[in-house]
């Protein structure tokens, strides 16, 4: 009987983790199809309201039990772990494909080491360090290839390709502040609830700020275009979080963390499928990057 429960939490695990690359691999491209009508400001505003509105079940019966401390600790949650990223990724889609954006936001758990280390006195290990180092050198090579010519120089990058890099680093804060503030809240009620807290945002900036709202009545295909921006916001926002934070109760943490390496994969054959063109350099440092951060990751 133990043998089978073994086996069945073994596959959920696995279930999960495929969903889960899936889900997050196609965030990419989903932000390109939204890009087709929308402005990276309405792309990144819809998709918080998406996933905060859908979230307002789960979070609104938590807001009162919470104190002074914890809804200030949510609203730096909510800034940096889903607002301020979501505008940094359609940003800096508008210049670079949707394939090597996923590969770049492999980054993250590099991000949650580093400043762990140096804001919350976590240490860095050797093992650590030479991730650190080999996936850097991958991100080099990706900033500076140059169609036709091999690598580039330094006055050849791409820098849209920061905008991800500090997603990553938000993402990397974000995780650091609910590790280390947030012992007595489950990662499910975190992630609703900082949601909330920066939906009103997001909300007036969309409608007050943008043209959202035109296009969406008078721009042929916004309909479908907000629709891609929707299943981001639910399924690849709200819905993948609360999937994750399940996987990691029926999974080892390192066994979770490996979904990292599958979502660049499943970005790149979504951004192949849809014609994007990589050239020897992009493998030779995706190859890199995706190296370094399981080097970095191995327990």
């Amino acid at each position: 009987m133990t043998r089978d429960l073994q086996s069945e939490s073994a596959l959920k695990a696995w279930a999960f983790l495929i969903v889960l690359a899936i889900v997050w691999g196609s965030s990419f491209i989903l932000i390109k199809r939204g890009l087709e009508v929308f402005s990276p400001g309405e792309v990144g505003a819809f998709r918080i309201v998406a996933a905060g509105v859908f979230l307002l079940p789960l979070s609104l019966p938590r807001l009162k039990s919470l104190n002074k401390k914890q809804v200030k600790n949510l609203i730096i949650v909510g800034f940096v772990g889903s607002f301020i990223p979501a505008f940094l990724f359609a940003k800096a889609q508008t210049q670079l494909s949707s394939s090597l954006t996923g590969v770049f936001n492999a980054m993250t758990p590099l991000f949650v080491v580093v400043i762990g280390a140096l804001f919350f006195n976590s240490r860095i290990t050797k093992r650590n360090g030479i991730g650190l180092f080999i996936a850097f050198i991958g991100v080099v090579l990706l900033l500076i290839v140059k169609e036709g010519s091999g690598f580039g120089t330094f006055s050849d990058i791409n820098v849209y390709a920061f905008f991800v890099l500090l997603a990553c680093a938000c993402y990397g804060l974000n995780l650091n502040i609910i590790k280390f503030k947030f012992v007595e809240l489950k990662p499910v009620a975190i992630t609703a609830i900082s949601l909330t807290l920066v939906l009103p945002l997001a909300l007036i900036y969309l409608f007050a700020f943008t043209q959202f709202s035109f296009k969406l009545l008078h721009v042929e295909g916004a309909g479908i275009a907000a629709g891609y921006i929707g299943i981001l916001g639910v399924v690849g926002t709200a819905l993948a979080l609360i999937l994750f934070n399940v996987m990691v109760k029926v999974a080892t943490p390192v066994f979770a963390s490996s979904v990292t390496y599958l979502i660049p994969i499943v970005a790149i054959m979504w951004g192949v499928w849809d014609g994007e063109v990589l050239l020897l350099g992009h493998y030779i440092g995706i190859a890199a990057v995706i190296f370094g951060v399981w080097v970095g990751n191995r327990r």
